[in-house]
């Protein structure tokens, strides 16, 4: 069942949002050459603690993983395209490096995810993350009131296409609120015109994961959790969560 919150809903979500916004913004900061991904993970649960917020990765148990997830962040690098397990891995010079968080506060909770480059970036893995972002923005300009899911999955889509990058099967944002998982799925390929209402109140993440390689097959990890691309070509991965409103769509997961 698709959720329509109130305002003072989406404005609750807001500020579990900006929760979410700051602890990625600080892992990024924290990131460099030799920093292990657990490190990070530490660095994304203080500023959590600090706000107040618990994590709703932390726990969660999905029908396909072996185990309940360990962390607060999913911390991907290079070939890995997400749900990466933060551990012991330290980062070196040229990795690229997708980190995922939530933060839930006052029962209501965020979710966006982030790609940017260690060390000496690769024009490649630059112009990976500009074209992931770009099929972010125009999914979030499409989420406009009296539209359709299609419309968001369908510009996601075309920038993918255009491009020539793979995005993994199956793989796509979801509604939230409550819950990091709510219904409806968002797919990131789809028809314009289709699919449900786009009505204000409806909050949902949006996340395309572009991978360089152009496949969209994808391996799951020794871990259970980590999806990897199969031919070994580096992955990105950016999301926001968003709420649709009758002025237009409000990202709410901004710092």
């Amino acid at each position: 069942m698709v959720e329509i919150k109130t305002p003072a809903a989406v404005d609750a979500m807001r500020e579990a949002g900006r929760i979410v916004g700051r602890a990625l913004a600080a892992v990024e900061k924290a990131a460099g050459v030799g920093v292990s991904l657990r490190e990070l993970d530490e660095v994304a649960r203080e500023v959590l603690e600090e706000a107040g917020a618990t994590s709703p990765f932390l726990g969660y148990l999905p029908s396909f993983a072996p185990v309940p997830f360990p962390a607060v962040i999913c911390a991907s690098v290079n070939d890995a395209i997400v749900h990466g397990v933060p551990g012991d891995r330290r980062l070196r010079d040229g990795d690229l490096v997708s980190i995922d968080c939530g933060a839930t506060l006052d029962g209501w909770t965020g979710d966006a995810a982030i790609t940017f480059p260690v060390g000496t970036p690769r024009p490649d893995d630059l112009e990976l993350i500009a074209q992931t972002r770009r099929a972010l923005d125009a999914g979030i300009a499409a989420a406009l009131a009296g539209g359709r899911l299609g419309d968001i999955s369908h510009a996601i889509g075309a920038v993918a296409a255009a491009g020539g990058y793979g995005m993994p099967a199956d793989f796509g944002g979801h509604g939230i609120g409550r819950s990091m998982h709510e219904d409806p799925h968002v797919a990131n390929r789809g028809r314009p015109g289709r699919g449900f209402p786009l009505r204000p109140g409806l909050t949902l993440a949006l996340e395309p994961m572009f991978l360089a390689g152009g496949r969209d097959q994808y391996r799951v990890g020794p871990d259970g959790w980590t999806l990897f691309t199969t031919d070994g070509s580096r992955a990105a991965h950016i999301e926001h969560t968003i709420a649709v409103t009758e002025d237009g769509p409000r990202i709410l997961t901004l710092p």
